[in-house]
């Protein structure tokens, strides 16, 4: 019988693995059941309102990134807390952060019911898409603050030693998506509306069944909800340490938005609908780095906390080179499924088909680039540095995504959007080493 896996251990390649795939598998099937959802909506509604639909998500993404940013910048503070020895607080803290959460998914969520519209028109839509993006936004900021706890609960399980149940309720929350997106898009003729409310009992299972746990006696786990007291200054260092994930987050909601403007200027519906396919296959792949960072941001947390210097340097040297087998393998694989996974979405329209899967085979080139920069920014994320990790962040999509979207169609036209992604991969590629090589002295790794 496998002994379970302590924060406070020593790693080597396997038990890495062993406690990471967990996340990663969360954030892969996070994903696979995001794409599932495009299947039925393009298959079952039509290309308008499939290309509706990856318009205005970019906009809900936002709002549900403070999610991201309490539950990284939680739980790197909470696994620096344990690591100091000071359980008490640490399940303080925690009650705290769940709380502020579901207060401001309710406040955001009331205020964006109201400005959607006016939000999707400046963005672009008009007509029947602009109809659809409003219907299906309003639909899912129903469940804005559950998508937001989900969110934080998938690192707050992490740190709490119970990743793998953190998988389960993931999987209980893709498969209520994708029942009840087979019941109300493929069965009953909801179309947009039932998506989005498959979408939002999913997020519901994903936001509410861990606050369950956390609240029972039956919970044995590192971190349990109760009484708490407000901790400003906590949440502050909560939030700046999220920061990077908070930008992260929002700066690829504006770039998709940012590449959907130009899209619909070079292409029309034919070229959102394509990125929309681009985008939920992504997920998949860029899902595996996101969840090996999050997976051991806590264990990095705790060793900070320990001043283990020697356990951080092992750390970070076996990342790296798991990152680096990592990304040839995800090229290869995104290369040879190139024209398949875009035939699952785009069979019905050969011109479609085409163009996804072009630009797929140029998109995927990325992939050997971009889990160093998302690594990185969550490296120092975990050693309580959200400053270095926001700047990562920052330059990776706000600066190096916008700037390359917008310049090298100049030259090279809509081949330019689809190199754009390269570019700025390989730009935050190297910014990212230059922060790790100067910040070596200071945590001694």
């Amino acid at each position: 019988m496998k002994t379970q896996i302590k924060l406070s251990d020593h790693f080597g390649y396997k038990r890495l693995i062993r406690y990471t795939l967990p996340s990663i598998a969360m954030l892969i099937f996070t994903s696979i059941y995001g794409v599932v959802d495009g299947i039925f909506v393009s298959s079952f509604t039509g290309k308008t309102e499939f290309a509706a639909v990856n318009f205005i998500y970019p906009f809900l993404m936002v709002l549900g990134a403070v999610g991201f940013m309490i539950g990284s910048g939680g739980s790197a503070l909470i696994a620096k807390t344990l690591g100091e020895g000071n359980k008490e607080k640490a399940n303080r803290l925690f009650s705290m952060l769940v709380s502020v959460t579901v207060v401001i998914g309710v406040t955001f969520a009331l205020i964006a019911f109201f400005i959607i519209e006016p939000i999707a028109y400046a963005l672009g839509a008009r007509g029947e898409m602009l109809s659809w993006c409003v219907i299906y936004g309003r639909v899912l900021l129903i469940g804005l603050p559950a998508q937001m706890l989900q969110f934080e609960f998938q690192s707050f399980f992490v740190t709490a030693e119970k990743p793998k149940l953190g998988l389960l309720v993931t999987l209980g929350a893709g498969f209520t998506n994708i029942i009840f997106d087979a019941l109300f898009v493929a069965v009953f003729p909801f179309g947009v509306v039932g998506a989005g409310v498959a979408t939002v009992l999913s997020q519901y299972v994903g936001g509410v069944l861990p606050i369950i746990y956390f609240l029972s006696k039956k919970n044995k786990s590192l971190l349990s909800l109760g009484k708490f007291n407000f901790m400003g200054k906590e949440l502050l260092k909560t939030c700046t340490n999220g920061s990077s994930e908070f930008l992260s987050n929002i700066s690829m909601s504006l770039v998709s938005m940012v590449y959907n403007a130009q899209l619909m200027a070079f292409l029309g519906e034919d070229g959102v609908a394509a990125y929309g396919v681009l985008m939920y296959v992504s997920f998949i792949f860029i899902g595996c780095f996101i969840g090996y960072s999050v997976g051991t941001a806590p264990i990095i947390g705790f060793h900070f906390g320990a001043q283990n210097k020697a356990e951080l340097k092992n750390l970070l040297k076996k990342s790296l080179i798991i990152f680096c087998v990592g990304a040839l393998v995800m090229f290869g694989i995104s290369e040879a499924l190139a024209y398949p996974l875009a035939f699952m979405f785009c069979w019905y329209d050969s011109g479609l088909l085409a163009l996804t899967e072009h630009a797929f085979r140029v998109f995927s080139v990325s992939f050997l680039f971009a889990g160093f920069p998302i690594f990185a920014s969550s490296f120092f994320t975990a050693l309580n540095n959200g400053v270095v990790s926001a700047l990562i962040s920052f330059m990776r999509t706000l600066v190096f995504q916008i700037s390359a979207v917008f310049l090298l169609p100049l030259i090279m036209g809509v081949e330019g959007i689809w190199w754009s992604l390269i570019v700025s991969e390989v730009l935050a590629t190297i910014v990212s080493a230059i922060f790790v090589v100067s910040n070596k002295k200071k945590y001694g790794y």
